[in-house]
C-alpha cells in the first residue's frame, strides 16, 4: 500500500535550491548576472502567481503563503492517518498532492484552496489521471468560513503563526472521533497521538476526543 500511495504523490512542482556559487573571478561576468537577474525576475513572477491570488479575501493574521509539502512528508501524514476510513478535509490544498494520495487510500476527499490558479491545476490533474470528484473533489472557498463537522479526518500544512486560531476552530466543529494531522508545524499546547518523520518533513496526528479531555484537565493549557 505504501508503494503504491508514493507511487501516485506528486512530485514537487516548484523546488528552488539557493546556493553560493564560486566564480573564477571576483568580478561576475555580465552576462552571468543578465541571465542571474532574468532567472530571479521568472521565479518571482511564478510564485506572485501562485501566492496572491485570493489573498485579498483573507483577513492578514491568518494568511499562508503557498508551500508544496514534500514527499516524504506526504507519505508521513498518510502513515498516522492508516487504519482510518471516512471524509478528509486537506485546509490549503495547494496543487492537491496529499489529496490524491488520501483517494487512493480511500478516503473521500476534499481540498480546501483560496488559490484560483491551484483549484484548477488540481482539478485538471484529476481529470487527467481519472479521479472522479467523489473520491477527490477540490473546491476554491476560504475554509476558515466553512463548518468542517462533517469531515472526520483533516490534514493541514499552514504556518505556525495560525495553528491556535486553528485550534480553535477544530475544537469547535469536529466530532470527538476526527483525527488531525498536521504537517510540519504542531498545535501548541494540544498533545498529539502520534508523529511520523523527523525535521521539516515531520508529521503530528491529534485525536479530537483525547485533545478535549486533555484540555479538561489541564483548562490553561486551553487554546
Amino acid at each position: 500500500m505504501r508503494a503504491r500511495i508514493a507511487h501516485l504523490v506528486m512530485e514537487d512542482s516548484i523546488e528552488v535550491i539557493l546556493q553560493d556559487q564560486v566564480l573564477p573571478s571576483s568580478r561576475p561576468h555580465p552576462v552571468f548576472s543578465a541571465c542571474t537577474g532574468a532567472l530571479l525576475a521568472g521565479l518571482y513572477g511564478v510564485w506572485s502567481l501562485f501566492v496572491l491570488p485570493g489573498f485579498r479575501k483573507i483577513p492578514w493574521k491568518l494568511k499562508v503563503p503557498y508551500l508544496p509539502s514534500s514527499k516524504e512528508q506526504t507519505l508521513n501524514a498518510m502513515k498516522l492517518l492508516e487504519g482510518r476510513t471516512g471524509r478528509l478535509a486537506d485546509l490549503g490544498s495547494g496543487d492537491g498532492r496529499l489529496v490524491f494520495a488520501a483517494s487512493s487510500a480511500g478516503f473521500q476527499c476534499t481540498g480546501f484552496e483560496i488559490n484560483s490558479i491551484l483549484v484548477a491545476l488540481a482539478r485538471s490533474r484529476a481529470r487527467w489521471t481519472g479521479v472522479p470528484s467523489t473520491r477527490a473533489a477540490f473546491v476554491k472557498s476560504d475554509f476558515w468560513k466553512t463548518d468542517l463537522s462533517a469531515y472526520n479526518n483533516v490534514t493541514a500544512f499552514l504556518a505556525p503563526g495560525v495553528m491556535e486560531a486553528l485550534a480553535e476552530k477544530l475544537l469547535a466543529e469536529l466530532p470527538d472521533g476526527a483525527r488531525v494531522v498536521a504537517c510540519r508545524f504542531p498545535f501548541p499546547r494540544w498533545p498529539h497521538q502520534a508523529s511520523a518523520g523527523a525535521g521539516l518533513d515531520q508529521t503530528f496526528a491529534y485525536d479530537i476526543g483525547a485533545v478535549r479531555s486533555h484540555l479538561r484537565r489541564v483548562p490553561s493549557a486551553a487554546c
